[in-house]
Order: C-alpha cells, then sequence, then structure tokens
C-alpha cells in the first residue's frame, strides 16, 4: 500500500506526524509513504524507515516571487514529481486550504482529512473523499495518530509515541566534558526567555562542569548567542548548520533547554533529556513529548495567552512578564532531575 502524506511545515508539525507513521507500518505490512514537505525540512521525514520518497515543495520561497517560479519551470516540475505515482490514500494531515489541501488535490488518488469541525480551516473539508472527526482540544500528536488510524483503519494502539527516527550518522563525539545545547532561538517574541535569565542558566551548569553549545539560525539569534558565550567561560558558539549536523549535537548532548520551537520537537524525538519552557501557548495541544523530556508552564495570570507580543501592562521583573515563575534555578533543578546521575 502506497500512502501520499502531505504535511509541510513547519519543523515541529513534521515531527508531531512521525508517531502515526510509526503505528501504521506496525498496523500494516508493508505500507511505504511519500511525504510532501517544505525543502528546509525534507531531511527530517527521510530519517523515518516507512518513508519511501519525499517530495521537497518550497512554497515558503514561492511566495516570494510566483511568476519567477512559474517562469523557470520550478513549480511545474514540482506538480510533476507530485503526480508520478497513484496513491491509495492521500493523507492531508495540515488541514489548511493553501499549505496541503491543494497540494494534495494535485495528486492522484482519493483524499482524506479532518472534518470541518477538526481542521484548522474549515473549508478543506469539501476537499476530501473522506472525512474524519478528532477533536482539536487534543494534542497534536495525538490528533495525527489519531487520523491515521482512522483513515487507514487500524486500532489506535495506547502507546507512547514512538517517532521511530534514524538520522543515519552518528552522535557528535565523545566531548571532553559533558554538553547541554540551549535552544534559545523561536519564532513569537513573546515565547523568547529573557537573555538574562539563558545568561544564568549558563553560569549554573558552567559551575557544574558541563559546557553550554549555542546553534542559531538567523543573525539575531547569532548575535544573542555570541553575547552568551562571550559572557560565560563554559558557552561555545556553534558554526551555522544544517538539519543532520544539529541532530547530531542533539543526540550527544547530556541534555537541552529550548523553547516552543521545532528544535525543542526534535531533541525529544532523538530521545535527548531536556526541558522546554512554556509562557503564552499551550503545552498541552503542541507540547514536547519525550520518554526523558518534561515541559516547564508558566503560571501567570494572563499565561496562556496565545499574543505574539506580550501586553501585559502590570508591573514586572522581566519581560515577557509569565516567564518571571520560571526562573533560573527552576529550570536547572528539572533539567538535573533529568540528566544522567554521572552528569548531573
Amino acid at each position: 500500500m502506497r500512502v501520499l502524506l502531505v504535511k509541510t511545515s513547519s519543523l515541529g508539525d513534521l515531527i508531531h506526524s512521525l508517531p502515526a507513521l510509526t503505528d501504521a507500518a506496525a498496523a500494516i505490512p508493508g505500507i511505504r509513504f511519500h511525504w510532501v514537505a517544505e525543502e528546509a525540512f525534507a531531511e527530517i521525514p527521510a530519517w523515518h524507515p516507512a518513508v519511501e520518497r519525499v517530495i521537497p515543495i518550497a512554497l515558503r520561497r514561492w511566495r516570494r516571487g510566483w511568476g519567477a517560479a512559474w517562469r523557470s519551470g520550478e513549480i511545474g516540475a514540482f506538480v510533476g514529481n507530485l503526480r508520478r505515482h497513484p496513491y491509495d490514500l492521500i493523507i492531508d494531515a495540515q488541514g489548511l486550504f493553501f499549505k496541503s489541501a491543494m497540494v494534495a488535490a494535485l495528486a492522484r488518488g482519493p483524499r482524506a482529512g479532518y472534518d470541518r469541525a477538526s481542521a484548522r480551516d474549515p473549508w478543506v473539508a469539501w476537499t476530501y473523499q473522506r472525512r474524519w472527526a478528532v477533536s482539536r482540544e487534543r494534542h497534536a500528536i495525538e490528533r495525527v495518530r489519531r487520523l491515521f488510524a482512522l483513515a487507514l483503519d487500524y486500532a489506535l494502539p495506547d502507546t507512547p509515541p514512538d517517532y521511530g527516527l534514524d538520522p543515519g550518522e552518528p552522535a557528535a563525539a565523545t566531548p571532553q566534558r559533558p554538553y547541554l545545547v540551549f535552544l534559545h532561538g523561536t519564532t513569537w517574541p513573546s515565547k523568547h526567555w529573557p537573555e538574562a535569565y539563558w545568561a544564568e542558566l549558563a553560569a549554573l551548569a558552567g559551575e557544574r562542569g558541563f559546557e553550554i553549545r549555542l546553534p542559531w539560525g538567523n543573525d539575531e539569534e547569532r548575535q544573542r548567542a555570541g553575547r552568551l558565550a562571550a559572557d560565560c567561560p563554559a558557552a561555545r558558539l556553534l558554526p551555522r548548520t544544517g538539519l543532520p549536523d544539529l541532530a547530531r549535537e542533539l543526540r550527544g548532548a547530556a541534555g537541552v533547554v529550548g523553547l516552543d520551537s521545532g528544535l525543542s520537537h526534535l531533541a525529544a524525538a532523538l530521545g535527548t533529556p531536556g526541558v522546554t519552557l512554556y509562557g503564552p501557548t499551550r503545552a498541552e495541544l503542541t507540547g514536547v513529548i519525550g520518554p526523558r523530556h518534561r515541559n516547564l508552564v508558566a503560571k501567570f495570570p494572563c499565561a496562556p495567552c496565545l499574543d505574539r507580543v506580550c501586553s501585559f501592562s502590570g508591573t514586572a521583573g522581566v519581560s515577557p512578564a509569565c516567564y518571571q515563575t520560571l526562573p533560573p534555578v527552576t529550570v536547572w533543578e528539572a533539567l538535573a532531575a533529568r540528566l544522567q546521575p554521572e552528569a548531573a
């Protein structure tokens, strides 16, 4: 059986979908998946053994110049690539009209997805031949697992999520001393933990013999990482790397501290111990899930606000204000409890 999965972005959303593939592969011997994913994240699906083929798409880049992308033949080549094989089933696990439903409609085969009440964009339900109800109040990983079980007609397993990731590369070489990775980058301004807190946490970790490694993905993150590295002798700014190299760093780490971002989900999927901090967003819906992972949620009157920018107008010692309930010592204690005894 050949199934096309349309889940284009973002990184966290792709990782949320991996356990569903593991479930399906266990329930239906021989099932193989093709997966449409944004070009920046196309390496991730290929790390799952049930994925036979990844079809990269460049929606984010094409939006900056549709005409140029069309004239160059890039869009036509993608459509031809998408339609190369017929599929027994096409599953749209994104539920957005432009990002996924239109893509699924171009492929060859019957389409399945969330029903009108369950999809993020209700109108996409009319583009499917098969529609399924899956509550939006369930965690994102459980939603996709349930959608797959309904669409492929097998019993939903009562087991923890199994991401099934095999990056195909060994973990980073054993360092001279154990290291932690601080995933300090994220999207919304309101998700950012205060920089002074990162500096204090780095000092706590350094005093206990850990090296701190600081990845970055854009100039703002590079500058922040540089300041942290300059202030803490134990901290080191990493070179900019692709996902495979970063996955190696995460797999070799003693632990990870992260924010609500795709890289925090990747760390948990790789089995690395860690702590993820949640302020304005709902951990019960999109929180990191892993056997050695813990989510720390801000306890503040207006959290989770779901606002991209903190609008708290009262008196607070830090900004975003909700993070004053997650000071560095609290984060360190939570992380230390998850580290290997010899490292903690």
